[in-house]
């Protein structure tokens, strides 16, 4: 948000969903931890995490079309190829989750640490643009 020039009701709308998806994070987590080899609260869990996946990238879009192609934001977010590939990891852990609890575990925790991973992004279009002085 440190890059974002303006907002209109559209980012609002979409930072109240992406706040809400997240917000049914702990329940997820609390079923899963309980039942962790159950495909149900894995499939569940998985549901969560692809639902704020997309309420991510709805926010995402709804910013950037307030934004110039050329923007401090449209650069730092690039094609966001990191969040794609997480949304369509969770996809696949869904629909693995009724057959390979495990399987589905696995993926979740590897984009976990995918994230994990430092992302420059947006640190180096701030150093680049106006070291940070906003």
């Amino acid at each position: 948000m440190h890059v974002v020039e303006r907002i209109d009701g559209r980012v609002l709308w979409a930072n109240m969903g992406l706040l809400f998806a997240l917000s049914l994070t702990p329940a997820a987590t609390a079923w899963l931890g309980k039942y962790p080899v159950d495909s149900a609260p894995v499939a569940v869990y998985g549901l969560v995490l692809l639902l704020s996946a997309l309420a991510y990238f709805v926010l995402t879009r709804a910013l950037l079309s307030l934004h110039p192609a050329d923007s401090r934001l449209a650069v730092a977010i690039g094609g966001d190829r990191k969040g794609r590939l997480s949304a369509a990891a969770y996809v696949v852990g869904v629909i693995l989750a009724p057959f390979a609890p495990w399987a589905a575990l696995a993926i979740y925790v590897v984009v976990a640490v995918v994230w994990l991973v430092p992302d420059r992004r947006i640190a180096r279009v701030i150093e680049d643009g106006d070291g940070g002085n906003r």
